[in-house]
């Protein structure tokens, strides 16, 4: 479904409105904090790989500088002084943190998975019920409490209660509102989930509605594919929603594709200062490839997966964000106090100072102490990059 355009946007502006949107133009909301960009975007993603600091650390860290990572902990799964959760993981994007006001929103979703056949693992008989009464008799639990997360074959191969508490998660009846040690913590949504929150009453028009509305607010202006893609959604269900969403239909110079944006983001040209950062690949600034070569023109694809002879920029590249531009990236590691630039790839001279200033803040924030570059790209700014860094480290 497409209106037709009320708005004509430059590519520069819809570069910047993006920025903006997403928090790295203008200055950040430090009162609100790790809970405030949680809340802005609407989802942060998870993921297991852990090179400077797991992936849900980075996201604030790259809006808002160095807050503690310990202090970023805390503000996704410390209650309030209520007790009321300020976040849940559930299936958006992918695995992500959520804040917990949107649980309603996800009810469409839920309702999915329990109209589903079983999915994947076979569950035994009782093991379900056996998992919401242990749930129920002894409080918030990991799967290991529950009885052991895997069996004792390879790591897809879960154990009953796994399989059971992760259904009971897809299906609602169980949430995740903290983890220990990286271990989802289980407990009953009907016990977890404040008692406003707790419904599935909203259909599934208006989950959609919402989530098409909250994220073209966090992309700021986005075509079909961006906003449906931002929680995962089909086409279908985006085109069923959009006219009612408030969003503006937009023309972008140069997408050649139907657009819409933020009311609120075209009231005014985007202004401030730019953010110089290192990006989590799986930032949602950058996490579908098409629209980052949209904005930014620039291509980047997670090696992590790849074998490694065939990677080209390393196991976890980071994209390096200056000036509102995406210059260059680095594949990080860290030996003992030490950051390891194991390859930095520049995309122009320009990229040297912020490269080397992102490098060593980065190093700053997880404890290093000295920041060693061992490659570049091309070869003639290894020299330039080794003694920036050494300048901004003396």
């Amino acid at each position: 479904m497409t209106s037709t355009p009320d708005v004509a946007l430059s590519a520069d502006d819809a570069r910047r409105i993006a920025l903006r949107a997403q928090g790295f133009l203008g200055a950040p909301d430090r009162r609100a904090g790790v809970r405030g960009v949680l809340r802005h975007l609407g989802s942060v993603q998870l993921d297991t790989i852990s090179v400077l600091a797991r992936s849900h650390e980075l996201i604030p860290y790259a809006r808002l500088g160095a807050v503690g990572r310990r202090t970023v902990e805390d503000a996704y799964w410390t209650p309030g002084p209520s007790g009321e959760p300020h976040a849940f993981e559930y299936w958006s994007h992918a695995a992500c943190i959520l804040p917990v006001e949107e649980w309603p929103l996800f009810a469409f979703r839920r309702r999915a998975y329990r109209g589903r056949p079983h999915w994947n693992h076979q569950l035994a008989d009782g093991a379900y019920e056996q998992v919401i009464k242990q749930l129920r008799t002894e409080g918030p639990l990991t799967a290991t409490e529950l009885g052991g997360a895997k069996n004792k074959g390879e790591w897809w191969d879960w154990s009953d209660s796994k399989i059971a508490v992760e259904r009971a998660l897809m299906y609602g009846e169980v949430v995740c509102t903290e983890r220990r040690s990286w271990k989802r913590v289980y407990d009953l949504a009907e016990r977890a989930v404040p008692d406003r929150l707790l419904h599935d009453d909203l259909d599934d028009h208006e989950c959609l509605r919402r989530l098409v509305r909250q994220s073209g607010e966090a992309l700021g202006v986005g075509t079909r594919a961006d906003i449906a893609d931002y929680h995962r959604l089909k086409s279908e269900q985006f085109d069923a929603v959009v006219a009612d969403s408030g969003l503006v239909p937009v023309e972008v110079e140069g997408w050649g594709k139907p657009a819409w944006a933020d009311p609120a983001a075209l009231a005014g040209t985007p202004r401030g200062r730019h953010r110089t950062t290192l990006l989590s690949p799986f930032d949602s600034l950058i996490w579908e490839r098409a629209r980052t070569e949209r904005i930014f023109g620039f291509t980047h694809r997670l090696e992590a997966y790849v074998p490694k002879p065939k990677r080209v920029y390393g196991y976890f590249a980071m994209p390096l964000l200056s000036g509102g531009r995406l210059l260059g990236r680095v594949d990080p590691a860290r030996e003992g106090s030490t950051l390891v630039a194991r390859h930095a790839s520049l995309d122009t001279a320009k990229a040297v100072e912020p490269m080397a200033a992102a490098l060593v803040e980065a190093a700053s924030w997880v404890g290093c102490s000295s920041v060693r570059v061992e490659k570049v790209t091309p070869v003639e700014l290894q020299a330039p990059l080794t003694a920036a860094v050494k300048t901004l480290t003396a």
